[in-house]
């Protein structure tokens, strides 16, 4: 097994484009690391210039202790799943998966063992003499997964492996997933675009924007502790709200204020929300005094129920519901504040209903602040 360390990888493409920019990174043996951003960030050619498919503009990659720049993809001990499964169709799912090792002149007794051993393990078994075209997009993930783990490789890249399949089978792969990372100790390297994949399986979570790592972390602090506005907002379903504020300060205390009472003169300031002690300390919040920064929460941080209206008096707004959507064991409110689209994630006994005006509490404990001009955070 192999932890994997890159450093100042960058790659450009002709004509001065750069997709990846100063990417540093340890990874360790046996983790589970997921890469994440929107499309175009990198994420999938950091993926290939690691499994070799992509030439590495400058910087270093190890896999151990080995410096594989210039290795072949077929001698850097790593297993690539791709998105859209590259199974060959006139081939049974035994041949799809022994395919690998044959190449590599296996002994055939040992092709037999893998593949019965990787089948067994991902419950296709009874599959291995169907063709592709026999199976569900399910069962073809997994036969593409066989396909990897026969080769017993120190690496597995996974770009964007569940993106073709159906909600209920991607919540249920991810599961498989994980169980499978666990029961092989391999070290896992995933691609995705979805959040929720990411906050569910990996151990740390690389963000990405623009070819540049944003910030690296466990999924939970990355959701409590964003470093900037980027993160905060990509992070997380539904995302943090945003409002454009001022941080005023009165005696020893702090306020955010936002909102007005006159919308066309903008005079008069409508709402004030008192930040709590734990947001203050060692902040550096007084060189903001008088200057606009942006406020964040969360939805789950926003309230209807009256005992957390009366909890936090001093943090209610007043708001237009716009849409309701009951989710079963939750509502989402999507409302108006102030000509701020604010979404609410309140229980299901709430009674707003669309075209309602309603007041909801901000829970202050869970504000967030970021710089307006730079957008880094402030103060989580």
């Amino acid at each position: 097994m192999a932890g994997l360390s890159l450093k100042h990888i960058y790659k450009k493409y002709p004509g001065g484009v750069v997709a990846v920019s100063d990417f540093n990174l340890e990874i360790k043996d046996k983790e589970f690391i997921i890469m994440v951003g929107p499309s175009g960030c990198g994420k999938s050619t950091t993926l290939r210039m690691i499994a070799g498919l992509e030439e590495i503009s400058s910087g270093e990659l190890y896999i151990g202790d080995r410096l594989v720049n210039d290795v072949a993809p077929k001698d850097r001990d790593i297993a690539m799943v791709f998105q859209n499964y590259a199974l060959y169709p006139h081939m049974t799912v035994f041949d799809n998966m022994a395919f690998g090792l044959k190449l590599r002149k296996t002994p055939k007794d040992e092709i037999k063992r893998r593949v019965e051993e990787a089948a067994r393990i991902l419950d296709i078994a009874h599959l291995l003499d169907r063709k592709p075209k026999a199976l569900s997009g399910g069962q073809r993930q997994r036969v593409a997964l066989g396909r990897a783990i026969v080769r017993e490789p120190k690496v597995f890249l996974l770009d964007e492996p569940l993106s073709n399949l159906d909600a209920k089978l991607r919540a249920q792969m991810r599961t498989e997933l994980s169980k499978l990372h666990q029961r092989l100790g391999t070290t896992f390297i995933y691609v995705t675009h979805d959040q929720t994949e990411a906050m569910t399986m990996g151990d740390r979570i690389v963000v990405m924007k623009d070819g540049l790592i944003q910030q690296v972390d466990t999924p939970q602090h990355l959701y409590d502790l964003p470093c900037n506005m980027f993160v905060a907002g990509f992070i997380g379903s539904p995302q943090m709200n945003f409002i454009e504020s001022v941080i005023v300060k009165e005696g020893d205390r702090y306020l955010v204020e936002f909102g007005s009472e006159d919308t066309k003169t903008r005079r008069g300031v409508k709402y004030r929300i008192p930040l709590p002690a734990a947001k203050i300390e060692g902040k550096g919040l007084e060189e903001y005094v008088g200057k606009e920064v942006i406020m964040g929460i969360r939805p789950e941080d926003v309230h209807d129920e009256p005992r957390l209206l009366e909890e936090f008096a001093d943090c209610k707004v007043t708001a237009n519901v716009e849409v309701t959507e009951l989710m079963g064991a939750e509502t989402f409110l999507y409302l108006n504040v102030e000509g701020f689209n604010f979404t609410a994630r309140v229980e299901p006994t709430s009674t707003a209903h669309p075209g309602d005006t309603i007041e909801v509490a901000l829970e202050n404990v869970k504000i967030h602040l970021f710089d307006k001009d730079t957008e880094r955070t402030i103060c989580n």
